[in-house]
C-alpha cells in the first residue's frame, strides 16, 4: 500500500472515529509516525484529504455496484440496499453528519450516487412492468417517487441504527417491499413468493391496527 492511500485509510478511520472537526493534519501525521510536512507533501490540508476521499468514495461504489449483475431482480434489489448500508459503514462520518453531506468536496460524489441508484430503480420497476410483475403506472409520479424514496430508506438506515436503534437492515428491507408489493401483479406476487416462500410473503410486517374507537385525539 502506498503512504497516499496509508493517508487514506487512517483519515477515513480517524474522521469515523473522532468526527472531521476534532481530528488535525498533525494529529494525522502523529498516527502515521510520518511528519507533518511529508503528509502535506501528499495531501496540502484536510480540504485536499477531503476531495480525496470523495473521489475514492465513487470508485469505490462504482466498484461494488459492477460486482453485482446488472439485471434486475428481487436478488439485486436486497443486495443494492446492503451494498449502501455497508459503504455508509464504511464512510460512516460523511453520512452521519449532515454538514459533510452537504460539504462542497463530498455534495456531487453523494448525488451521482443518488443519481445511479434511482436510476436503477426506474430500470427495475420498468423491467419488473415489462414481465407482468408490476402494474403499469396509474398515477403519474408515483413509481418516480417510489425509485426516490428506496434511496431514501436505504441511506436513512444506519442513521435510524445509530441515533435510535431500532431498524435493522432487515426491517428496512421488509419497509421496502410493503411499499412495492401493492404495486406488483398477481405473477409478481408469485415470483415473490418463489423467491422469498410464502412465509417472508404473509409476515412482512406487523397488520396495522390501529383502532380509532380507543383515540382520544379528535375529543
Amino acid at each position: 500500500m502506498s503512504t497516499k492511500d496509508k493517508i487514506l485509510q487512517l483519515a477515513v478511520k480517524s474522521f469515523n472515529d473522532k468526527g472531521f472537526g476534532a481530528v488535525s493534519m498533525q494529529s494525522l501525521a502523529n498516527d502515521l509516525n510520518i511528519s507533518r510536512g511529508n503528509l502535506t507533501y501528499h495531501f496540502k490540508d484536510k480540504d485536499a484529504l477531503l476531495a480525496a476521499i470523495a473521489e475514492l468514495m465513487w470508485q469505490r461504489f462504482e466498484l461494488d455496484k459492477a460486482k453485482s449483475r446488472l439485471l434486475p431482480s428481487f436478488e439485486n434489489l436486497h443486495k443494492e440496499v446492503r451494498l449502501i448500508y455497508e459503504f455508509q459503514k464504511e464512510f460512516a462520518f460523511v453520512f452521519l453528519d449532515a454538514r459533510m453531506a452537504g460539504h462542497p468536496k463530498l455534495k456531487s460524489s453523494i448525488k451521482k450516487m443518488q443519481q445511479f441508484s434511482v436510476e436503477n430503480h426506474k430500470i427495475a420497476i420498468a423491467f419488473s412492468i415489462q414481465l407482468g410483475n408490476m402494474k403499469a403506472e396509474k398515477i403519474a409520479g408515483t413509481y418516480n417517487s417510489l425509485s426516490y424514496v428506496i434511496w431514501l430508506l436505504s441511506t436513512y438506515c444506519l442513521f435510524q441504527k445509530v441515533s435510535v436503534g431500532e431498524k435493522s437492515i432487515k426491517e428496512v428491507e421488509n419497509t421496502i417491499w410493503s411499499l412495492i408489493l401493492p404495486h406488483m401483479t398477481k405473477k409478481g406476487h408469485s415470483a415473490f413468493k418463489k423467491f422469498f416462500g410464502d412465509k417472508y410473503f404473509n409476515q412482512i410486517g406487523a397488520p396495522f391496527d390501529k383502532n380509532m374507537e380507543n383515540d382520544n385525539f379528535f375529543f
